[in-house]
């Protein structure tokens, strides 16, 4: 297919945590509010005067520092956070907020607090409780930790506007991302889609590390585009997957899953945009914050959320997935030593393969994969696994 125009215009601000756009808000006088979890109402943190980043680590090599702090039983994703944070990778974060989703992130933000990794005078850190189960006793502590940990002292630090018209306001432009994303992601619904899982990924991820008013126009542009791309021909791929699982912001996974013949039509993991880029509907009855914690809480696919219900429910959001992105299969993948994914990959891989019938593959991996050979074979294998299983008409593997 024709190069997209503006790919290589967010690859580059994946290459680095301070990117153009990053600096170019604070040159306008805008603070950088960090996080480094899906479960922090991302509107919350794009108020008048601020702008969210989701904190990753780009072309990570030794993590020997972090890993003498942490342990090397905590995952690599938050010892890499620490390693780049070490090095000054993060200086330019005004603030950091940090729900407590395990307790590696809090170990990981802990250290960098300790080990005064960010310099600026005014930066201040902030941890937020989180429920583990979704039901109105969790909803009103998630707001009630989103109003003290995250308006509050935004309000107080930074002269921030906190107001139900500002917070609407935030959600309205989050919507229109949101908007545009998932315009883009129905075009992997096609027998020969118009956009590579790659792409896709590289284009939400953008939205995630940068502010989002600048994205909005390019966007938009890709977005047109794609609608008159020309698609590749028919048997490009060998099959379509379901990318499940924990943090991902290494866009060479997806590269590597696709250079083994694997489509990946859906994106069901941290930095994905299913559920984390879905519109946040605002009714005129009710207090904006409240809806939003509403929002988050009820369909976050978190391992985090431990009631049965939200178990439950995790599983059969895949097989939505599964079967409105028309998947051959399923992959499973956590970053190594990720406890609460370990536990849901464990798990769902069984449920999926044996409840629901779906060719699973179940990895962990490091956080920098670069060029993995063993992951690289495994994918392979997991293809001819599932052409077997297409060509003798379905059944469980």
């Amino acid at each position: 297919m024709r190069d997209l125009k503006h790919l290589y215009y967010f690859e580059k601000l994946l290459e680095d945590a301070n990117n153009d756009l990053v600096r170019e808000a604070q040159a306008n006088g805008k603070k950088c509010v960090a996080t480094i979890c899906e479960n922090v109402p991302e509107p919350l943190l794009n108020l008048p005067g601020t702008f969210s980043v989701r904190l990753r680590a780009p072309r990570t090599g030794s993590i020997e520092m972090a890993t003498y702090y942490m342990t090397r039983f905590l995952c690599e994703y938050t010892r890499a956070l620490l390693e780049r944070a070490l090095e000054g990778g993060f200086s330019f974060a005004d603030c950091l907020i940090v729900p407590d989703g395990c307790s590696m992130l809090n170990r990981c933000a802990e250290n960098m607090e300790l080990l005064k990794t960010m310099p600026k005078e005014s930066f201040f850190h902030e941890y937020m409780e989180i429920p583990m189960k979704a039901d109105d006793n969790g909803l009103a502590l998630y707001t009630l930790q989103c109003k003290n940990h995250i308006l509050k002292p935004l309000h107080e630090k930074f002269g921030v506007d906190i107001s139900d018209a500002a917070i609407r306001r935030a959600v309205e432009e989050h919507n229109e991302i949101c908007d545009l994303i998932h315009a883009i992601g129905e075009f992997r619904k096609e027998a020969r889609p118009r956009v590579t899982g790659y792409e896709f990924h590289i284009l939400t991820m953008a939205t995630y590390v940068a502010p989002k008013e600048p994205l909005i126009d390019k966007l938009r542009e890709t977005l047109e585009e794609i609608r008159t791309r020309e698609p590749d021909g028919k048997g490009k791929y060998r099959a379509r997957v379901v990318l499940v699982g924990s943090e991902m912001d290494d866009i060479d996974v997806v590269r590597l899953i696709e250079d083994c013949g694997a489509y990946v039509c859906a994106d069901r993991f941290c930095y994905g945009s299913l559920p984390g880029r879905d519109r946040i509907e605002l009714t005129d009855g009710e207090d904006a914050l409240t809806q939003i914690c509403r929002q988050y809480m009820y369909r976050g696919q978190c391992p985090r959320y431990m009631n049965q219900d939200k178990i439950g429910e995790r599983r059969r959001y895949v097989d939505r997935l599964a079967r409105e992105y028309h998947a051959d299969g399923i992959i499973y993948q956590q970053v190594k030593f990720c406890d609460p994914w370990a536990y849901e990959r464990m798990v769902g891989t069984h449920v999926m393969r044996d409840e629901y019938c779906y060719p699973v593959l179940s990895v962990d991996r490091p956080y920098a994969v670069g060029n993995s050979g063993q992951l690289r074979t495994r994918i392979q294998a997991f293809m001819e696994s599932v052409e077997i299983k297409k060509l003798q008409g379905g059944g469980a593997s």
